[in-house]
């Protein structure tokens, strides 16, 4: 077991970066726990191995998250939400960022291109001048969106970003001792990961920094635990530069560049949509970011509408069956298609090319509610299909919907997140 986490640890090593976090923290800690490092070993090597291992961050993974469904009820509370403000183009990288999985990692080419168009745009347009010489750029970031390096290796794809891990930035360049920290939150549970950098301002963009340390804070034990790497010895490999290329007048968004090219999307307050998503992947608190996320659009005064489109179904609190088939009628996996004519589709992957199709009709009955009645269903393949006698009529009402996100509730109380696949809006 040691010796194969020494062996993918080795695979992925990287120069550092100040927004690299340890990728394989997790096999990193195995390998303390299960066979600490000879003491005859040389110092040096041991060094640079531990910080590459602690360099390869801020990467995620691109698994589509399908925590188990909640077994019980969700029981809707009103909350007064305060809504985040973004300009036109601030708003654009937002929405082209919203529902990436892993912060990045499964990024289409479509998606990393409207990104990095909507990124472009902000750079040009500049936001706060000198960011480093702003008191705006103090304070702890949230990362949202990364790039990848081409020379990510596969166990770097595999582990880094988890969607379950929350990943922070700490800026604070105004004290006696200025530091630029990365944060890896496993859990309020368990604990975190923070690396530390000796930081300093070369210019209005350029923050220059110095890795210097790093240690776990476990809830479970009333000490840090020393991530164990003498930084001292490491000498250039452990320096590296930061650019903030846009900072928004309000102070909540942020993008900057690495020294190893990776660009980075950071907010200090991240919004309620990116919440409830982040709160699915991780299965927990699913339930108080869709109560968020309902109350933020009933004070808005808007009526939500059933979107076009194709829309992943995300998340529902229902408990699946042990037949795939019955799931598939019921929505409880694959996309809804909307179009325009009042149809819908249902559409799921099977395997080896073989999709399962429902089409049906919607009718607007009400403010926010739908009829739905599904009857033509079919197992198909190419151009061939395999008529099934299925039927299933529901009534579906909206609690949350926009361009991008829909919460609803069908009529047996289950509750359903899609997010929108599609480049239609």
């Amino acid at each position: 077991m040691n010796g194969l986490l020494r062996k993918l640890a080795r695979r992925v090593v990287q120069k550092s970066n100040i927004l690299s976090i340890s990728c394989l923290v997790v096999c990193h800690v195995f390998i303390l726990i299960l066979a600490p490092l000879p003491h005859n070993r040389k110092g040096e090597a041991s060094a640079r191995m531990a910080l590459k291992v602690v360099n390869l961050g801020f990467h995620s993974l691109s698994f589509v998250p399908s925590p188990k469904p909640l077994k019980d009820r969700l029981v809707l509370r009103s909350s007064k939400v305060e809504q985040i403000s973004f300009t036109e183009s601030e708003n654009s990288l937002i929405e082209s960022i919203l529902g990436v999985q892993g912060r990045g990692r499964s990024s289409s080419s479509q998606q990393l291109n409207a990104i990095e168009r909507a990124v472009q745009v902000l750079e040009r347009l500049g936001g706060v001048p000198d960011p480093t010489k702003s008191n705006l750029i103090e304070g702890r970031w949230q990362l949202i969106f990364t790039t990848r390096p081409g020379t990510a290796s596969p166990i770097q794809r595999t582990f880094v970003g988890v969607d379950f891990f929350s990943v922070f930035q700490e800026v604070y360049l105004r004290t006696n001792d200025p530091r630029v920290c990365n944060i890896v939150s496993f859990s309020d549970a368990i604990g975190e990961l923070k690396v530390e950098a000796a930081a300093s301002i070369e210019d209005g963009k350029r923050i220059l920094f110095r890795f210097d340390r790093a240690a776990f804070s476990f809830k479970f034990l009333p000490f840090k635990v020393p991530y164990p790497v003498p930084f001292k010895l490491l000498g250039d490999e452990a320096k590296g530069w930061l650019d903030t290329t846009y900072l928004s007048n309000s102070g909540n968004l942020r993008i900057s560049r690495g020294n190893k090219g990776t660009t980075f999307v950071l907010q200090k307050q991240t919004e309620p949509r990116q919440r409830l998503l982040t709160a699915i992947s991780s299965g927990i608190g699913v339930k108080e970011a869709i109560d968020e996320l309902i109350s933020l659009k009933q004070n808005t005064g808007q009526e939500p509408e059933l979107e076009e489109g194709e829309w992943q179904m995300m998340w529902n609190s229902q408990t699946v069956t042990d037949s795939w088939i019955e799931n598939a009628v019921n929505g409880l996996m694959g996309k809804q298609i909307i179009r325009k004519n009042g149809r819908i589709k249902f559409l799921v992957e099977i395997l080896l090319g073989l999709k399962f199709s429902m089409d049906g009709n919607f009718v607007k009955t009400s403010s926010r509610v739908y009829d739905v009645t599904m009857d033509d269903a079919a197992i198909v393949g190419g151009p061939f299909g395999y008529p099934l006698e299925l039927k299933n009529k529901f009534i579906l009402e909206l609690l949350y919907s926009d361009e991008k996100l829909r919460v609803s509730r069908v009529s047996n109380n289950i509750i359903f997140v899609h997010i929108r696949t599609d480049d239609s809006r």
